[in-house]
């Protein structure tokens, strides 16, 4: 069972930027591939980020598209969403969910139900 915990949200203005992390519990980190979702007030949780389990693919929503980034660290079993310009929009909780896939493998994935593990999330406060 891998077990995620998110940091770095805070409250923050707009055009700032903020770092989340998520460190994994998982002793096979990299045949993970990692993911970003969020749910902001009164919707439904959606799609932000995810990077493939070598860190070579990624892919992000048209939303957050030229401002935010995916990464990953094999060796510190961690994935990082770097969020720059951010916007009220982009107020939410934001969650990071693992599936389980090949060694160093190149796959992303972009629904919910594709990711069995979930972390409980940090909330993200954007001030115009």
């Amino acid at each position: 069972h891998v077990q995620l915990v998110e940091s770095g949200g805070g409250l923050v203005q707009a055009g700032g930027s903020l770092r989340l992390s998520c460190a994994a519990s998982e002793r096979f980190f990299s045949s993970y591939t990692m993911g970003w979702f969020r749910q902001g007030p009164g919707k439904e949780r959606e799609f932000v980020a995810s990077v493939s389990g070598s860190g070579a693919y990624t892919s992000h929503a048209d939303s957050v598209k030229g401002r935010f980034t995916i990464s990953r660290d094999n060796a510190k079993k961690s994935v990082y969403l770097q969020m720059d310009s951010l916007k009220p929009e982009d107020t939410a909780v934001y969650y990071c969910a693992a599936r389980s896939g090949h060694y160093n493998g190149s796959a992303v994935y972009t629904m919910i139900f594709e990711y069995a593990y979930w972390g409980q999330g940090t909330q993200v406060t954007v001030s115009s």
